[in-house]
């Protein structure tokens, strides 16, 4: 183990030399060989003891901390939509609502949109216009559900086929009723036109009387109307054959054949 030295004092080292010097001058001069033991010694001071830093040097500075990263806080989420308030539809209200739907609708209607009528969750829609679907081909009733396309409509079932031609012809032999003429007269001064236009002009239901002018032939369907959807309707050339036209420019004008404004406001219905 290696003793430790105390440090070196330049004080003490240089008052040393001093002394050193007076004696040697004392005796007439410095003496070379005098000078050359002191530095001896002085270098094996000087080479048993670390360099101590100059006085002169500062210190290196620590580096500086860098700064702390700055971290964005995250966007929120965007709240999610409501969830709609489904109101707690009873079985059989439900299936009811659905056949009146699907039976006053002329186009196939998505069950979405039977939903949001029936203020009902879409599954649950679905499910109950599957099992509508199998209990009508259960007990093979006059009608059937069918899917069609994104839609569903109801049907007459094929195997009543007869009986429906029989009603139609049969019908076909007996005159027209005067619901009939009037919802008649109608579509064929306004054709093409809506079955809701025509009950809206009549002021009462007309699907009763427009299946039957469309089974007598009477009048066909020619389309669906751009703005409500519904089917458009206009007569048929057996309408014009059954009248003895050629055109519908040779139907008679309106103008003679309506009643008397005064006649009309005297009427107790007006």
């Amino acid at each position: 183990m290696t003793e430790e030295r105390p440090p070196i004092s330049w004080d003490a080292l240089a008052a040393e030399l001093a002394a050193t010097r007076e004696a040697a001058e004392a005796r007439g001069g410095p003496d070379p060989g005098t000078w050359d033991a002191v530095a001896a010694e002085l270098a094996a001071r000087v080479a048993e003891r670390p360099a101590a830093a100059p006085d002169d040097v500062a210190p290196v500075a620590e580096p500086a901390p860098l700064p702390a990263p700055v971290v964005q806080a995250p966007e929120p989420e965007p709240e999610p939509a409501p969830e709609p308030e489904w109101e707690d539809v009873d079985p059989v209200a439900l299936r009811g609502g659905l056949e009146a739907l699907l039976f006053v609708s002329d186009t196939p209607v998505d069950d979405v949109s039977l939903a949001d009528t029936l203020r009902c969750p879409v599954p649950r829609v679905r499910a109950e216009l599957a099992a509508l679907a199998a209990d009508y081909d259960g007990r093979a009733a006059g009608l059937t559900l069918r899917r069609v396309g994104e839609g569903w409509r109801l049907y007459t079932r094929e195997a009543y086929a007869g009986v429906i031609e029989r009603h139609l012809l049969e019908g076909q032999r007996s005159r027209l009723t005067q619901a009939a003429l009037e919802t008649l007269a109608v579509i064929a001064y306004r054709q093409p036109v809506t079955r809701a236009r025509v009950a809206a002009i009549r002021g009462v239901g007309v699907d009763g009387v427009m299946r039957t002018l469309i089974g007598r032939g009477l009048v066909q369907e020619v389309g669906s109307d751009p703005d409500s959807g519904g089917g458009l309707y206009a007569t048929t050339p057996l309408f014009l054959e059954r009248l003895g036209l050629a055109g519908l420019d040779e139907l008679p004008e309106l103008g003679p054949l309506l009643p008397e404004a005064g006649t009309v406001l005297d009427h107790p219905d007006a």
